[in-house]
């Protein structure tokens, strides 16, 4: 088995770093984030950050670069209007969805360049991408500097939900590979899940009761 120090990790070469730090962690969660901004127009970048925070109240979480070190325009349009989108990437949209991650300029919306669409629901501020099966409609409440690598964590709250019906069990639980959402595997590989089994609640010494494989 290879083993790999901290100090060996700091010596690597940058690209080489890049690729094995952000694939040993696992597979992470594939979405788009939609802002918009009055004067910019509508803006789109994948993100591979986005993480449950809590469901009462209904919380996420994301991290960004700060906006002093380059322009991060999806931070820039969420702190000017305090809305913006979380949309899965589905199996389809890989293509689109990782040309997101250029560089464009900040007056370029993603949208006329990638082949994603913009679509507004129920009045919401920020665009939500047509494509995506799973969409997120959420409010910024509050972001914490991270002083260790000069991120910031940005807080949402969960306004909307948009899904389609036939992905959900009746305790309220989303079967994601239904609607063929994907992983991030590293910074440029997407992955389509398969689901193995779910379990019920774990309690100290009762066994283990699956959902799919019930016992006779």
């Amino acid at each position: 088995m290879q083993h790999i120090t901290s100090e060996q990790i700091a010596a690597m070469e940058k690209l080489y770093r890049l690729n094995l730090i952000n694939s040993v962690t696992g597979y992470k969660s594939a979405n788009l984030i939609a802002t918009r901004s009055d004067e910019k127009g509508a803006n789109v970048a994948v993100f591979s950050s986005v993480t449950h925070l809590g469901s009462n109240p209904a919380l996420l979480g994301f991290i960004t670069r700060p906006t002093q070190e380059v322009p991060r325009n999806t931070y820039k349009n969420i702190k000017e209007s305090n809305y913006f989108t979380v949309n899965h990437i589905q199996k389809d949209m890989i293509e689109s969805a990782h040309r997101t991650a250029a560089k464009y300029e900040e007056e370029v919306s993603e949208f006329q360049k990638t082949g994603l669409e913009e679509e507004y629901l129920d009045s919401f501020y920020a665009p939500y991408v047509k494509q995506s099966t799973v969409k997120l409609g959420c409010k910024f409440v509050n972001e914490y500097f991270i002083k260790e690598n000069n991120t910031v964590l940005v807080i949402g709250a969960i306004e909307h939900i948009y899904y389609d019906e036939s992905i959900q069990a009746p305790d309220g639980w989303l079967r994601l590979d239904d609607s063929e959402t994907v992983a991030i595997n590293g910074l440029d590989a997407y992955a389509l899940p398969s689901l193995l089994d779910r379990f019920h609640y774990a309690r100290p010494d009762e066994e283990i009761k699956s959902f799919f494989n019930q016992k006779d």
